[in-house]
């Protein structure tokens, strides 16, 4: 498999000052093959240590975090050399060694020519009682569940995710039968990397919800094993969010999780999920300006899943309704299609996301995304009526002093109406990423 994200690691390993490097992701997004990958490929060797399963490793930063005393060790239990320029060292589930994310602040100072990459799931680096985190000491980069592109070069599609990044429309839409099919596809299976390297050797449907499943009873098995008192509110949001998107308007209710239910109650849990990376929580915009994030009211908001796959999975969606029609494109009334669409989106760490609505009104812009320079109110569409009357609304009357240029993603092609872009849902992703390609250059132009 390709990860976008491997350039990333390229260009960490030829910074001329480095500073150790922390993978971050949830739980099973690829951070262990990733590392490999990266270095078996780009160095000379690498000496790979499993702080969770290696019984050295757990006493490892124990003694003392001498980085010369540690490299000692290291060497002496795994027989294989350790040289700086040369060598990549990587520490997995480094929250399972007590002192491991403690004992990089030392490698920064007194080891910096070395290159060191540490990994673990959000959920045990975020929630690490009695450690202190090395900030400053550090680069991090996250890494999320494999994007529509990523799934096509899993499937052998390369030249297609070509013609997606380089926007060429009028070659997408004579592909259009053969990117709505794999895009039905990547709803049902989703971009968790055991999951998508199943499919793609398999194409297995019942084996796909299988491994989903136990995916998610990992994660309920992890929360049990960090959350202690909060356990219990955490499973009861995380099993509500596709009731939550399923609504029409799909703000998150408090009510929605248990009867009577207020912020207080759930606020913690909410925050807990967002912090592992298991949920995305989108906040409700005042007003389309820039800044985004001064205007964002921090009393409504959307969770969405990390992983359009995994919704499927967690609401029990029927394999027929996913895998064989169309009627993916319009369950939950869109919902799967926003989790999409927002999961293409998070990567992108550029943009800055948020959505619109007005009190008291049904007016609603399913995302408002901030660019370098714009923002761009963005509506989903999953069904062949793409009417677009509240997101006309918004721009031309509400709106209007603004002079914003909408967006409507749907599986209609590519056309510019001026006043608003159409472009498929298979190009979200490269659509902005062009975007603040052209920016950027217009910036430094």
């Amino acid at each position: 498999m390709k990860r976008t994200l491997y350039n990333q690691l390229v260009a960490w390993k030829n910074k001329p000052i480095r500073k150790p490097l922390i993978l971050e992701g949830a739980r099973q997004v690829g951070k262990t093959w990733l590392m490999k990958e990266f270095g078996n490929k780009e160095f000379e060797n690498m000496v790979y240590v499993n702080c969770a399963d290696e019984e050295f490793a757990k006493s490892l930063f124990l003694r003392n975090l001498k980085p010369d005393r540690i490299v000692r060790d290291i060497v002496a239990n795994t027989r294989q050399r350790i040289e700086a320029w040369k060598t990549l060292l990587v520490f997995d589930e480094i929250q399972e060694a007590p002192n491991g994310i403690t004992s990089l602040k030392y490698f920064c100072e007194n080891m910096p020519e070395l290159h060191v990459i540490a990994a673990g799931s959000l959920l045990g680096v975020v929630h690490h009682p009695g450690e202190s985190y090395p900030v400053g000491k550090v680069d991090t980069i996250r890494l999320y569940p494999m994007s529509f592109e990523e799934f096509l070069w899993a499937k052998g599609y390369d030249k297609l995710a070509e013609v997606l990044n380089e926007c060429e429309w009028e070659s997408i839409t004579t592909l259009g039968d053969t990117l709505e099919d794999l895009l039905r596809q990547y709803f049902f299976v989703g971009g968790m990397p055991e999951v998508v390297l199943n499919w793609v050797t398999k194409e297995d449907v019942l084996n796909i919800r299988e491994i989903q499943s136990k995916i998610i009873a990992s994660y309920s098995n992890d929360i049990s094993k960090h959350a202690g008192a909060e356990t219990e509110r955490i499973r009861m949001v995380w099993n509500s969010i596709p009731a939550q998107l399923a609504k029409e308007n799909k703000k998150f209710i408090y009510g929605a999780v248990k009867k009577g239910g207020r912020a207080k109650d759930f606020e913690v849990a909410i925050q807990w999920l967002v912090d592992a990376g298991l949920v995305h929580k989108i906040y409700r915009s005042k007003t389309p300006e820039v800044p985004l994030k001064i205007y964002e009211d921090f009393n409504a908001f959307k969770l969405f899943l990390l992983d359009i796959g995994l919704l499927g999975a967690l609401a029990g969606t029927g394999l027929a309704q996913m895998i064989a029609n169309n009627e993916v494109f319009k369950e939950f009334k869109g919902a799967f299609t926003e989790n999409y669409v927002l999961q293409q989106l998070i990567p992108e760490h550029l943009l800055h996301i948020s959505y619109f609505s007005k009190e008291n009104s049904q007016v609603e812009i399913d995302f408002l995304v901030q660019t370098h320079s714009r923002i761009i109110p963005i509506e989903v569409k999953a069904e062949e009526n793409v009417k677009s009357k509240s997101l006309r609304q918004f721009i031309t009357i509400d709106q209007g002093d603004k002079k914003l240029k909408g967006l409507r993603c749907s599986m209609k092609p590519y056309i510019d109406q001026g006043w608003m872009e159409n472009i498929p849902l298979c190009s979200v992703m490269n659509y902005f990423r062009q975007q603040t390609k052209n920016e950027t250059t217009g910036l430094r132009n």
